[in-house]
């Protein structure tokens, strides 16, 4: 599987990329409380970004199969807080050896066809070769789903000696009146 690095993703290829996207994160939709699915005008924005490197997944076709971003420019990412990481890694984060994984998305006809190892390969060689520092936000459902594991699984076999570590959770409660007789 081959994997190009873009910084600007437009015409054609942003449609193309757009529905894989949205068709991959649909059901999260309706699953998570907070939204972890871009908005169109987001996804538009963090394709036209050039701080934000998009990974294209490329199927022997020339169809797209998987689309990933990766930035070490924080402030490039809507929804997370800078602060957090330049308090928990000062030096990495004055560094710019951060780097934030937006997200990660593999069109339903090529799961299993070697693009998500192939992209996350792809975006650890930029972190390992600058001893940095890579972050993502999982949801529950994607937890209990093993994309934590996955990603895991594949960073060991790359880098033996990678230190997995669940950074911040969220739980969402909700208090509810019973239906009136």
């Amino acid at each position: 599987m081959d994997v190009d690095v873009e910084k600007i993703i437009a015409g054609t290829r942003r449609e193309e990329a757009w529905h894989l996207y949205a068709s991959a994160f649909d059901e999260l939709r309706h699953v998570a409380v907070q939204r972890h699915v871009l908005y169109r005008t987001e996804f538009d924005d963090i394709m036209s970004d050039d701080r934000v490197e998009k990974y294209v997944a490329i199927a022997p076709d020339g169809a797209l199969a998987g689309l990933s971003t990766l930035t070490n420019d924080l402030s490039a990412m809507p929804l997370i807080s800078p602060d957090y990481f330049a308090h928990r890694w000062p030096d990495h984060y004055a560094a710019r050896r951060i780097w934030y994984l937006g997200f990660l998305a593999i069109a339903a006809t090529h799961r299993h066809s070697g693009a998500f190892e192939a992209l996350i390969e792809r975006m650890w060689r930029v972190v390992r070769a600058n001893a940095g520092v890579a972050a993502l936000d999982l949801c529950a459902r994607n937890e209990s789903g093993g994309l934590d594991a996955a990603i895991t699984r594949r960073l060991t076999a790359l880098t033996p000696d990678v230190l997995p570590t669940r950074l911040d959770t969220q739980a969402f409660w909700s208090w509810e009146l019973p239906p009136s007789p």
